[in-house]
């Protein structure tokens, strides 16, 4: 793989998660200990981080599982060798010979002279007792006595010590997450699933799409979402999402409340407006929560549902947190968000309990990103004449019910 390649491979999928997850740089690079320009470089291109724990801290914490974290680590490998340029090669050493001594004129010999008798050797002193033998060092000025000596051989014991317990200190308090690395558990997953429906239509008909460039005929109701991925269509002025929720085992799992968190806000997108109203089916609303996404704290409100499906229909009540769901008693829970002023990026967070554990689940749509819906800034609206096999301009009627 080309080195330019292998980099973008790896920040495609760091750009991935991060999509994922969909909190802010700066909130991410708090969880993970780096700056958000940092992060932003990982995420670029610009830069590969030099160690592979940072982006697995990063591929935990947006609930990465195993598989994905190991084609993470290979990806990450294949950009960090191409991101360090080869070593050179070492050139041989070549040995260079010696140069031989140059030779003087030999000097000339003069008369041979008588040796000189050797000298008597020394006497040897007598040998002296070891306890009358002082120190060297005692007599030489300047220089502690032993007792000082030893006292300073201590203090450099506890001098080293202290350097060594320093340095360990330092070394956790500038590389955290090695420390982290070492003793860190991977997150328990919650005792509960969900599946998610993001691309409804109001009783199987009333929809309103936004595309830039005009698209061919409407779908049906359960093709919407390949055709809305396909022509890159996002909800005008509503999105209905379906949540199925339900616990993993016997133990109750008990509801707690449901959120909303806009993570980006935006001006509506100049588009136009595509309804699909074709095939209308039965009215049937579970239980029902709105969630205004013009407010500055967007709430997910109960309401009332509507079981047309009898004779006479019946309203469903509205669910009221908390309430329990199990493996064997799931609960459908369809939420209605609608915008007139922003392009906005949303989740759902749903709050859980269960045997002494608590926590919280993002949702997103069924690829794990955030949900997606524009107000309708506008432009033309179109409905879709069947006689004519064609799109033609029709009067605005909500905001895309």
């Amino acid at each position: 793989m080309p080195k330019d390649a292998a980099v973008e491979e790896f920040a495609r999928l760091v750009r991935a998660l991060k999509a994922r997850d969909g909190r802010s740089y700066e909130a991410l690079g708090r969880r993970l200990s780096v700056s958000a320009s940092t992060l932003h470089r990982y995420c670029s291109g610009a830069t590969v981080p030099e160690e592979f724990a940072v982006v697995d801290r990063l591929a935990l914490l947006c609930g990465a599982d195993g598989e994905e974290r190991r084609a993470l680590e290979a990806a990450w490998a294949r950009a960090d060798g191409a991101r360090r340029p080869p070593a050179p090669e070492p050139e041989p050493e070549r040995e260079e010979p010696e140069p031989e001594p140059e030779r003087g004129p030999e000097p000339e010999r003069g008369p041979e002279r008588e040796p000189r008798p050797e000298p008597d050797p020394a006497p040897v002193p007598e040998a002296v007792p070891a306890s009358e033998l002082a120190p060297v060092h005692a007599r030489v000025p300047g220089l502690p006595s032993g007792r000082r000596r030893r006292r300073w051989g201590w203090a450099g014991v506890a001098g080293g010590a202290l350097a060594v317990v320093g340095a360990l200190t330092l070394g956790a308090v500038l590389l955290p997450g090695k420390a982290r690395e070492r003793g860190a558990e991977p997150p328990v997953p919650p005792p509960l699933t969900w599946t998610v429906a993001s691309h409804l239509w109001q009783n199987g008909c009333g929809h309103t799409y936004l595309v830039e460039r005009r698209p061919g005929p409407p779908p049906e109701a359960a093709d919407a979402r390949s055709w809305a991925v396909a022509r890159g269509a996002v909800h005008g002025g509503e999105t209905l999402v379906r949540l199925s929720v339900q616990g993993k085992g016997a133990a109750a799992v008990v509801l707690q409340g449901l959120h909303v968190r806009v993570v980006e806000r935006g001006t509506p997108l100049p588009w136009a407006g595509y309804r699909m109203d074709e095939g209308c089916g039965g009215a049937v609303t579970p239980r029902r929560f709105e969630v205004d996404l013009d407010r500055p704290r967007p709430v997910a409100r109960a309401r009332d549902g509507y079981d047309a499906s009898g004779e006479e229909g019946r309203t469903l009540p509205a669910v009221s947190f908390p309430y329990a769901v199990t493996a064997a008693e799931p609960e459908e829970l369809l939420v209605s968000a609608r915008t007139a002023g922003c392009d906005c990026r949303w989740y759902l967070e749903l709050e859980w309990s269960s045997e002494g554990r608590r926590g919280t689940v993002r949702i997103g749509d069924e690829e794990g990103a955030p949900f997606r819906t524009s107000g309708v800034a506008g432009g033309p609206v179109y409905a879709y004449d069947s006689a004519g096999r064609t799109w033609i301009t029709g009067e605005e009627s909500g905001q895309g019910g």
